[in-house]
């Protein structure tokens, strides 16, 4: 069994927000699958389906970002998912838009999000995909930039590596692959 969660923060204005990049790959990526429609279950808005007879559940968890792990956890334990079989999509400051990088454990390099899995799992040992949104220009600030919105230029961006991105994680389901590897927009090429 697999669990791919995207985070963000729930409700309508956060909808759209770099800091939901997360709930937004989740949307594309059970898309892209055919699935639709989320129950609610965990603390979370929760899609199913079965790839290569392995049942795989993806959730976006409504318990606002710095408490993500909560959701994740109660998941992952509920369905006895191992660690290695977590993948988390954030988003990356310190990444620019268009950039997206795959990783296998780590740190939460200061993102409150993958701090509240790491210490909800007790473990960093699970997979995590970094969309990047870039740092705040000028004299915006960070809570600011995450929860602001995009300039059409970021969007287009952000969004032209989350195809690449979705093909990995895709593959990921099919084979239990993850390599460590970053993503560039086709137009940063």
């Amino acid at each position: 069994m697999k669990l791919v969660a995207g985070l963000g923060n729930p409700g309508k204005e956060y909808e759209g927000t770099p800091h939901n990049i997360g709930f937004q790959a989740v949307d594309l990526l059970m898309s892209r699958l055919g699935i639709s429609g989320f129950q609610q279950k965990f603390q979370s808005q929760l899609g199913r389906t079965s790839i290569q007879g392995e049942v795989c559940i993806f959730i976006k968890p409504q318990t606002f970002m710095n408490r993500s792990g909560w959701a994740v956890a109660e998941c992952a334990k509920f369905y006895k998912i191992p660690t290695e079989n977590i993948v988390i999509i954030s988003d990356d400051l310190d990444l620019p838009p268009g950039k997206a990088r795959l990783r296998d454990g780590g740190g939460h390099g200061g993102h409150n999000g993958l701090r509240s899995i790491i210490d909800s799992l007790a473990d960093r040992h699970f997979r995590r995909i970094r969309i990047g949104i870039g740092r705040p220009a000028g004299k915006r600030d960070v809570v600011g930039h995450v929860l602001g919105r995009w300039s059409k230029t970021e969007e287009k961006l952000a969004f032209s590596v989350i195809d690449l991105v979705l093909t990995e994680i895709i593959s990921f389901l099919e084979t239990s692959k993850f390599e460590n590897t970053s993503f560039s927009a086709p137009e940063l090429v």
